[in-house]
């Protein structure tokens, strides 16, 4: 363990990143102490090893993790500064620019805090599915201050390596154009299309071939907390469905035209997708975000 290691950390939140958080430090032989405005996920957090419930007596911890959704991030962080729960603090929540400049403005204490998201799928109401090698191999983004002292970024730093997780560090615009890319757009592209075949019959359904239900796979994460999550990064998400309706809006005016070129002009954006599903399995064999060369986009 190394030296600016925690041994004692508060996580605030037990749904599954919280918990799962609690279990890898728990396992590394931190002392983990659980706190959920639902008294109920903070017992079946303790209930499957992930820590003890939260008490008063506790003396401020080495670190807290907060592991709430977008919105209540800034609210918790400062009620917990404000009680003295810890020394260094970080969060877990999936967009970073509205958060970073929010705790600003809020008057959080920020000499203490690094704002974080591990990449590790969306968070989920409960612990039901939590695992404490949730963070293996998976790249982990810490979003400092400039003036970010290193005491506060070596803890945070710490917890990440604990976690099993490739720390990268980005500026908070930066994450939220790249999960607005690589995650949010397509979730809710993956919902527009779901949205056809709720009502539709069984016998329908079934016909249906296993690329679609992986297309649609993630449109299965719970709406609230994806709806908190997606009006945090409004501006880029709508920026990637805006290209991805005017490609489509393409497509089907060269297929209403008709013309004897259309299957020609189809293949260019065919193969446009080919190449990207390409890239995207070839990435996905990578044993870690490290082995990764530099590309020309983000």
């Amino acid at each position: 363990m190394r030296a600016d290691s925690p041994r004692t950390a508060v996580v605030i939140g037990c749904g599954t990143t919280g918990t799962s958080v609690a279990l890898a430090l728990t396992a590394a032989g931190v002392d983990v102490a659980l706190i959920d405005e639902d008294p109920r996920a903070t017992a079946e957090a303790v209930a499957i090893g992930a820590g003890a419930a939260w008490t008063a007596r506790r003396p401020p911890a080495d670190l807290v993790v907060v592991a709430t959704p977008p919105s209540e991030v800034v609210d918790t962080l400062y009620s917990a500064q404000s009680r003295g729960l810890g020394n260094v603090y970080t969060d877990t929540a999936g967009t970073k620019e509205i958060v970073s400049a929010e705790a600003e403005l809020r008057g959080c204490d920020l000499k203490g805090y690094v704002p974080g998201h591990p990449l590790a799928g969306p968070d989920a109401p409960g612990p039901d599915a939590a695992d404490a090698g949730r963070f293996a191999g998976r790249p982990w983004v810490l979003c400092p201050y400039e003036t970010t002292p290193d005491w506060a970024l070596g803890t945070v730093a710490a917890l990440v390596e604990l976690c099993g997780a490739d720390r990268l560090d980005l500026a908070p615009h930066v994450h939220d154009r790249i999960v607005a890319e690589l995650s949010h757009g397509p979730h809710l592209v993956a919902a527009a299309l779901s949205t056809r075949f709720a009502d539709s019959s069984s016998a329908f359904l079934g016909l249906a071939g296993q690329g679609l239900r992986d297309a649609v796979r993630t449109a299965g994460g719970d709406p609230w907390l994806w709806s908190d999550v997606l009006a945090h990064n409004a501006g880029p998400v709508a920026d990637v469905l805006e290209r991805i309706s005017d490609q489509l809006a393409g497509a089907a005016a060269i297929l209403r035209e008709g013309d004897d070129s259309a299957p020609l002009e189809l293949a260019l954006t065919l193969e446009e997708g080919r190449r990207g599903e390409a890239a995207l399995r070839q990435a996905g064999d990578l044993r870690t975000t490290r082995d990764a060369r530099t590309g020309r986009r983000v």
